[in-house]
């Protein structure tokens, strides 16, 4: 069984992470975060998912993350640069949801996001998530940029 994080898990994308998530036989939720919704129960934000989890939203510098073996990032732009490296220092890998690693050239992605970039290290490492073009790198990354 792997157990897996959500940041930023109150908005759509972290929902919809929620309802693929929650039934799968090998995934445990170790932790959704919301700034603006911690303390609350992630069934009262989306009523669709009464019944099926008891989780309560924490804030993202609560998460436990050490003891997640993936964490998504459903997170804007520039939210997930700023903490990936804490994430993979913990050994999770990470999925990112936002555009902060999917353009390796920082020159372009400072361009079109108008500020600098805080992980451009990471930029290099991480794997466009397209399996039909970057299968293998996938299967071996630490750092996945979701297109």
């Amino acid at each position: 069984m792997k157990t897996i994080g959500i940041v930023g898990g109150s908005g759509y994308t972290g929902a919809e992470l929620l309802r693929i998530l929650l039934p799968h036989p090998d995934v445990n939720i170790g932790f959704v975060s919301s700034s603006a919704n911690a303390g609350q129960r992630v069934d009262s934000t989306f009523p669709s998912l009464r019944g099926h989890t008891d989780l309560v939203f924490v804030n993202h510098d609560e998460s436990p993350i050490a003891d997640c073996d993936l964490v998504f990032f459903a997170t804007p732009n520039r939210t997930s640069m700023q903490s990936a490296a804490k994430v993979l220092e913990h050994g999770a890998k990470i999925v990112d949801l936002s555009a902060d690693f999917r353009i390796k050239d920082i020159a372009v992605w400072e361009q079109w996001y108008g500020k600098g970039h805080a992980a451009e290290a990471l930029v290099q490492e991480a794997a466009y998530g397209l399996p039909e073009m970057n299968r293998e790198q996938i299967k071996n990354a630490r750092l996945v940029a979701n297109p």
